[in-house]
């Protein structure tokens, strides 16, 4: 992220929307606003701690990040 209106810059965060919108809101009727910030939130928590990414060989974002293994891979170990 390196330069004002870069197209490379949003690349990420715009798969991150997608991901998003087509795995929970789009497939979840979610009736408040309340209800909507949890389930965004849970589903967050997913994303960073427990779904593997390719490009990051497989990881999560939390162990690419803090350099760890989640507490479900070690249990699997």
């Amino acid at each position: 992220m390196d330069g004002k209106g870069r197209w490379v810059d949003n690349a990420f965060i715009e798969r991150l929307w997608w991901s998003l919108k087509y795995e929970d809101i789009y497939l979840k009727s979610y009736e408040t606003p309340r209800e909507t910030g949890r389930g965004v939130g849970a589903w967050l928590e997913r994303y960073n701690a427990e779904r593997p990414h390719s490009s990051i060989g497989d990881r999560t974002p939390d162990e690419a990040y803090f350099g760890m293994e989640t507490e479900s891979k070690c249990r699997a170990a």
